[in-house]
């Protein structure tokens, strides 16, 4: 049977969860990577696949994750020791929760480092640097701040800081009370944003650029972008979900609490679009993607707008809280380990967690300046990170996930823990969950390292 309550505290209600899982799934991600894809690979016509993805992918492997955090009632690592001990399979499953951790502690080395750039940018937004800039202008501005390693260290400090913060006062006071004001926050800029887009006069073209079906654009490689977008969008595989369901009530709905996130992650992405396409398309520009449509492109269209410093602050600020919200969901995990097995304080885990990633940091942003000649296998080291975890490390956790919750965890034991009785939904995730899921996970995979 699952421990009732776990060690770390216990979120106060669904709604914390919900809302913190949101966080945790809601990045910088959303803001740009969706909107710009599904442009390009059909507007509509993509986001009819993507949902489709989501439903069939994501939302089965959110459940497993959230079902195995929550059947454990521990770090990913003792959890996956717990359940695999309970159901009488291998030791070695706790790999998966040491992959996890690993990747979060990963991802958030760099992501810290381009969070940096967002609140670098909130400051030169509101001193009205962007005013009248042209394009060389923008590229000189992003280019200094990159190339400026003392000052990327700086950012990179302040955002750890308040990744730190929020973790060490725990989960209730901590973790709850954080993503209750900033999701809120986070929800009410983007409708700001998206009221500003609608008076650009250019807000029908870029819901069409969003929304219109091209089905002739929507090529396989569009197919499997939207697979990859449906699970990555999600913060699956990386520990973070697995230690907030670790910290859901017992009596909450599973199945329920995961079509909340994904609906509000795709929300999101999509609130996304239509602020961003309308202010570009009001400047005559076109989207491109990467970094340089929210750092190089985006600068010049509020630069050259009315009221285009408040809302380029505010754009930047809400870029902020999303990857402040995730910031905090991959720092956990690690934290949650540390007090458990080193008996740490939670302070003192999380400043041991925080200082160690800060380190790995400070070797991502030297990479971008004063290592820039540095490559491993052609990479920077940035790069290196940014392709280990989402080309392998991610789609690997979420694959073993599927695996661990359809084929080794017992029917009775997931049944039990869904609480969805033994009809149509619960036969359904099953399926999913055991056959499609997986499939759709490791041909994601197979396409990342080029096997196909």
């Amino acid at each position: 049977m699952a421990a009732t309550t776990s060690i770390h505290g216990m979120w106060t209600s669904r709604m914390a969860f919900i809302l913190a899982a949101s966080g945790s799934a809601v990045g910088l991600g959303n803001v740009w990577r969706f909107p710009y894809t599904a442009g390009e690979y059909g507007g509509g016509a993509f986001v009819l696949v993507y949902l489709l993805c989501v439903g069939a992918i994501g939302i089965p492997i959110m459940m497993a994750e959230i079902m195995l955090g929550r059947r454990g009632r521990q770090s990913p690592i003792n959890t996956m020791r717990t359940l695999a001990q309970r159901e009488g399979r291998h030791p070695a499953w706790q790999l998966m929760g040491w992959m996890g951790i690993l990747t979060g502690f990963l991802i958030l080395s760099f992501y810290s480092v381009i969070a940096g750039w967002t609140m670098a940018y909130a400051v030169r937004s509101a001193s009205g640097v962007f005013v009248g800039i042209d394009r060389a202008g923008s590229d000189a501005i992003f280019g200094a701040l990159v190339g400026d390693a003392e000052r990327l260290l700086a950012w990179h400090t302040i955002f750890m800081a308040l990744c730190v913060f929020v973790v060490a006062r725990g989960v209730a006071s901590g973790l709850e009370k954080s993503v209750r004001f900033l999701m809120p926050a986070l929800f009410l800029l983007l409708v700001l944003m998206v009221a500003y887009a609608f008076s650009t006069g250019s807000f029908a073209e870029g819901a069409r650029y969003l929304f219109a079906p091209d089905f002739d654009a929507l090529s396989a490689e569009g197919v499997l972008s939207a697979m990859g977008q449906a699970f990555f969008s999600l913060s699956l595989g990386m520990g973070a979900i697995m230690i907030y369901g670790s910290y859901l009530r017992s009596d909450a709905s599973i199945g329920a609490s995961s079509l909340i996130i994904a609906g509000m992650d795709t929300l999101v992405a999509i609130l996304a679009g239509l602020a961003i396409f309308p202010i570009l398309f009001a400047n005559g520009m076109q989207p491109e993607q990467g970094p340089g449509l929210v750092f190089k492109v985006l600068p010049i269209a509020f630069g050259n707008m009315p009221g285009g410093v408040l809302f380029s602050t505010l754009f930047f600020v809400l870029l902020m809280l999303a990857a402040w919200t995730s910031g905090i969901s991959l720092l956990e995990p690690m934290v949650a380990w540390l007090v458990e097995n080193r008996s740490f304080s939670r302070v003192r885990a999380t400043v041991l967690a925080g200082m160690s990633v800060w380190l790995l940091g400070i070797a991502c942003l030297l990479s971008l300046n004063q290592w820039s000649d540095v490559t491993i296998f052609g990479k920077g080291f940035l790069d290196l990170l940014d392709f280990l975890t989402a080309n392998i490390l991610l789609p690997v956790g979420g694959l073993l996930i599927a695996i661990f919750a359809g084929w080794m965890l017992s029917r009775a034991a997931s049944a039990d823990e869904l609480a969805m009785g033994k009809g149509f939904a619960y036969r359904a995730w099953r399926v999913l969950i055991r056959y499609v899921s997986p499939a759709a996970v490791a041909f994601v995979l197979f396409h990342a390292i080029g096997l196909f």
